[in-house]
């Protein structure tokens, strides 16, 4: 595991300007997003016809205060429906979000996070706990928020990576998505990809373990020049094309490891 980079004194003035943006507009982007929810659900209720678009471009101006580019590969599906793709970092929140409306699936400890949480929550976060006694109320859920128009997006891996492998995906979430109340369901796999900067260690993006959520988000804003995030969209997959979860799993997995350059490198390698 990397040890983070002492910042010098350039660095430093760039991460307090850098969070000092993030700060004020995650501020303004929380108040906007209420307010428009406040208007948006007595009218659509459930289907969040506009509360998605301004997370898209919350998001886009978050990372443009990072100054962390993103290039998109392929093309978001437009229909309801589910995507999954590699995690590596606390980033992928962010990038994913650039590429349109999506609502992630979360683990329910997320929900009780400080502010973190909060905006979860007022973003339209599905979350969920990944016990199996669970199953059918996750699968309720899935149904009543894919029924609502939503596109859902998690991560079958279960945790995060150093964003130089794809971890073996668990098949569990993928069970609800064979529901007969779902007719015509498609999953689109994503692969995202962190291009460290020039001469930095190739995890330098990464998020995994044990890592500080604090000196990891310092050396982020204070990195001087970005490297990249790739994100490739693959064609959808349709659910009905699949006898079982294992299968689809297995199909979606084997899609967003031939996308990552490093992909094919197994986690215990």
């Amino acid at each position: 595991m990397p040890k983070p980079v002492p910042l010098g004194s350039k660095a430093r003035f760039l991460v307090a300007l850098r969070a000092f943006g993030l700060l004020a507009v995650t501020f303004i982007g929380f108040a906007a997003l209420l307010f428009v929810r406040l208007i948006e659900w007595p009218l659509f209720g459930k289907a969040r016809v506009w509360s998605p678009h301004l997370a898209v471009t919350f998001f886009r101006v978050l990372l443009r205060i990072v100054g962390l580019p993103v290039v998109h590969k392929g093309v978001p599906m437009a229909e309801p429906g589910v995507i999954v793709a590699n995690h590596s970092s606390w980033l992928d929140i962010f990038a994913l979000n650039t590429g349109g409306p999506l609502f992630f699936v979360s683990k329910s400890e997320v929900s009780r996070w400080p502010i973190i949480g909060r905006l979860a929550r007022a973003s339209g976060t599905v979350f969920i706990s990944r016990d199996r006694r669970e199953a059918q109320s996750q699968k309720t859920i899935f149904e009543d928020r894919l029924r609502a128009g939503h596109k859902l997006l998690f991560f079958p891996e279960g945790t995060s990576s150093d964003g130089q492998r794809i971890l073996p995906f668990k098949p569990t979430l993928f069970a609800a998505l064979f529901s007969p109340e779902l007719p015509g369901l498609s999953v689109q796999p994503v692969t995202v990809t962190y291009h460290a900067p020039k001469g930095q260690d190739p995890r330098h993006y990464g998020w995994w373990g044990d890592m500080a959520f604090g000196p990891h988000i310092s050396q982020t804003l204070g990195t001087l020049k970005h490297g990249k995030i790739e994100i490739v969209w693959h064609a959808p997959l349709s659910v009905a094309d699949f006898s079982d979860r294992k299968q689809l799993s297995a199909t979606a997995e084997n899609l967003v490891r031939a996308g990552h350059p490093k992909g094919l490198v197994q986690s215990g390698e």
